[in-house]
């Protein structure tokens, strides 16, 4: 569901509780889940959590200002943290607009370490991000002892040699309401489309009937981490069949982590925001062909970007690194990371050279831009800086190549009949 309420720190938030968390729990979330998500969301977590007194399982009333004062961030920070706990399955958030905007917080348990080492999406990304080395220190603490019982036998009482039952008055329980410790599932906002996969397969080898609820639950978990369309996993679906046309999970996990791997020069994916998160996201209703090119910038991830960049073709590994560096590790919006690109394609001769698109990143980094229209406006500065280092010769090579959207505001009737299909031919691309 798409997300439009405007957080501010007047607005006030109850906490549900839905976890009743252990000791185990805090160490899958400090362990597994922060290398995922960050310290950031962990802590709101946790302090979430700590705003629910002892035996009680819905917290006073509280500002989202008091939030910020604890964690010692800003509301921008807040709104990501409070989005990767949603996003990853920790938070479920309710809004209610009013004179005082009101959330509720329902706060959910993380999946245990056995769940988390055997999830199809989690398992693998926190080995990318923590790296083989790190990554078996921590499954090794969570590894059970080995403990030999050779030479011993099992003498356990069974529950009906211990117990009998006895004729007692008759007594009935309404337990729906009893406390229980709750985990969410993920939510997709995308629906993976399960009839062009049906359809992709041969009917004299699949069984129909294997794409139960939880079969279905781990194809669209792996097309969504590999980033895989319904026919290319129809594809590793097919060598993933047992003899009775039945899916082996195990091998379709392995057979799908191969495919991405053999295409991916032997690297595994990792998570970042796919797109523009909303709360940057430009008002509605601009529909002017700046406003156009904002939205195209806001809407599409980086990696479709690029691609449509290259007329379609797969983005080379070297480009991947760069576009994965300026995500992760420079931690540029998606919506920033568009802008850069397009801007640093066309004035280098459609060429990305890694430490010319790092300078500028660094740069935007500092001075904390977040949105398109701020990087739109920053390239343009950029732009007005360079040419005056250039000489008229190399100013006339570069006149042609400038998107429509620099160094003016642009209206539809500004346009030249080339600007108009330069424009076009991008905006057509992401229709």
């Amino acid at each position: 569901m798409e997300n439009n309420a405007t957080l501010l720190p007047a607005d006030i938030y109850q906490v549900i509780n839905k976890s009743l968390l252990n000791e185990s729990d805090k160490l899958v979330l400090s362990m597994l889940y922060m290398p995922i998500i960050g310290n950031v969301s962990i802590s709101l977590y946790l302090s979430l959590y700590n705003e629910l007194k002892a035996n009680s399982y819905i917290s006073v009333e509280l500002t989202h200002h008091h939030l910020m004062t604890n964690l010692g961030i800003n509301l921008r920070e807040l709104k990501e943290a409070r989005m990767k706990l949603e996003g990853i399955g920790l938070l479920k958030t309710y809004y209610m607009e009013g004179s005082v905007n009101s959330y509720i917080y329902e706060l959910y348990s993380p999946i245990s370490a056995n769940e988390f080492f055997n999830h199809p999406i989690f398992n693998i990304v926190l080995y990318n991000n923590l790296g083989k080395e790190e990554y078996d220190r921590v499954l090794n603490y969570f590894k059970l002892p080995s403990i030999n019982l050779k030479g011993y036998t099992e003498i356990t009482s069974p529950f009906d040699m211990t117990f009998k039952s006895k004729n007692y008055t008759n007594f009935e329980i309404e337990n729906n309401d009893i406390i229980n410790k709750e985990k969410a599932k993920l939510n997709y906002y995308y629906d993976f489309d399960f009839d062009l996969l049906i359809s992709s397969m041969p009917k004299n080898l699949f069984n129909p009937k294997t794409l139960n609820k939880i079969n279905k639950e781990l194809i669209r978990d792996l097309s969504f981490l590999y980033d895989l369309d319904p026919y290319s996993m129809s594809e590793i679906v097919k060598i993933s069949l047992n003899e009775f046309g039945m899916i082996d999970k195990e091998s379709l996990r392995k057979n799908v982590r191969k495919y991405y791997q053999y295409n991916n020069s032997n690297r595994l994916p990792s998570l970042v925001f796919k797109t523009q998160p909303d709360y940057l996201m430009s008002p509605k209703g601009d529909n002017s062909p700046r406003g156009k090119m904002i939205k195209v910038f806001e809407t599409i991830s980086p990696y479709k970007f690029l691609k449509s960049k290259n007329n379609g073709v797969k983005p080379s590994e070297r480009d991947m690194k760069i576009l994965e560096g300026l995500l992760v590790d420079f931690k540029l919006n998606p919506a920033v990371v568009n802008v850069l690109v397009d801007y640093v394609l066309r004035i280098n001769n459609k060429k990305l050279v890694k430490n010319y698109i790092e300078t500028i990143a660094s740069q935007w980094k500092r001075l904390k831009i977040e949105t398109a229209k701020e990087a739109m406006e920053q390239a343009e500065k950029e732009y007005k800086k360079y040419k005056k280092t250039i000489v008229v010769k190399e100013q006339s090579k570069k006149k042609d190549i400038l998107p429509s959207w620099f160094n003016k505001e642009i209206k539809k009737e500004e346009l030249t009949e080339e600007e108009k299909r330069e424009f076009e031919e991008l905006v057509k691309e992401f229709k």
